[in-house]
């Protein structure tokens, strides 16, 4: 454990490069309101800070600059953080105006976060099969191909393409549509719904399969991305700007590790502690996105480890907090 001088002298280190990107002197250092100890002995105490494993100093510089367990130090002794007026007013704003189907919103809410934070944002969305089905439509696209679209309670839509036989009339494709929409309705996907026969084998066999498609693909999460392309300007490196855009275009493992960091029970993986090598360069601040006691999807931002972390927990706290009580009024059908 840090004493109080070195705490302090870490956090004003990792406070000035986050705002710099530069390595930091003692000199600077020492002139600090926290701090206010001469040079020397702040030259002392980051040397100590080095040896510990907190600072490491570039071999171009006599500055220093934060390792990753430097950056955990400084998160874990964060005071609660609360986010301006500036920001609270922007996410009231845009939440209350946010109608429509939820993959907009979902999408829309990528955009405000990595605008007020200036990383890459990411929203998890909740898994269809969790939430109640309005409704379900058949629709045919031609005499061998239909669309299964399913209106959920939080204002979703899945929609998935079979196959049918080019035997079916219009009037059999209108059976199944309504006994689809009958059978459903009320009900979430998970349920594994089992279809009643409807006396028609021909329509059995369209609404059975349809019903599996629906339910196959309710059972993935979905992922939206907004602001990846200010990862071009957070890191000097190509090879690492190369590897992060690369890496954030493969949807299962943004999936995947957002929902790693939330299942252990973390709100910022810094560096080398999500376990995601070509985002070893990278931290990742998270928030769950929970509906009437339920954990409905993710919401986080990605950049570098010199991130502003006291900026984007607190702004990813009041996007998640916002986000689910925006998606459980679309549930209880208030403001949709």
């Amino acid at each position: 454990m840090l004493d109080e001088r070195k705490t302090a002298i870490l956090s004003a280190v990792v406070q000035e490069y986050i705002a710099t990107a530069l390595p930091v002197g003692s000199t600077h250092i020492a002139a600090a309101p926290s701090v206010r100890v001469s040079p020397a002995t702040v030259r002392n105490e980051m040397a100590v800070l080095e040896q510990e494993g907190y600072l490491v100093q570039p071999h171009t510089s006599a500055g220093r600059i934060p390792t990753d367990k430097g950056y955990r130090f400084f998160v874990d002794h964060l005071a609660s953080p609360g986010v301006d007026q500036n920001t609270s007013a922007q996410v009231g704003a845009f939440f209350s105006s946010a109608h429509g189907r939820l993959e907009e919103m979902l999408h829309r809410t990528t955009d405000l976060l990595a605008h007020l934070t200036n990383y890459a944002a990411v929203v998890v969305g909740p898994k269809a099969e969790a939430i109640t089905v309005r409704s379900v439509q058949l629709v045919a696209l031609s005499s061998t191909a239909a669309t299964v679209v399913a209106v959920l309670g939080n204002g979703a839509v899945e929609s998935e393409s079979i196959e049918i036989s080019p035997l079916l009339t219009d009037d059999q494709i209108a059976t199944a549509s309504r006994h689809l929409d009958a059978s459903c309705s009320g009900s979430a996907l998970s349920l594994r719904l089992e279809l009643n026969p409807t006396g028609d084998a021909e329509v059995d066999e369209v609404c059975d399969r349809a019903l599996a498609s629906l339910t196959l693909g309710s059972s993935s999460e979905h992922v939206y991305m907004g602001g990846t392309s200010t990862m071009v300007a957070a890191f000097d490196a190509l090879e690492i700007v190369r590897d992060v855009l690369r890496t954030l275009e493969q949807q299962f493992i943004v999936v995947s590790l957002v929902s790693d960091i939330v299942e252990r029970g973390m709100s910022v993986a810094i560096g080398g502690e999500h376990g995601v090598q070509p985002l070893s360069a990278c931290s990742v601040v998270v928030a769950p996105v929970v509906v009437e006691g339920e954990h409905r999807g993710s919401v986080g931002v990605l950049g570098p480890t010199r991130m502003n972390y006291p900026q984007a927990l607190a702004t990813v706290e009041v996007v998640s907090e916002r986000l689910g009580r925006r998606m459980g009024e679309s549930e209880a059908g208030v403001g949709g």
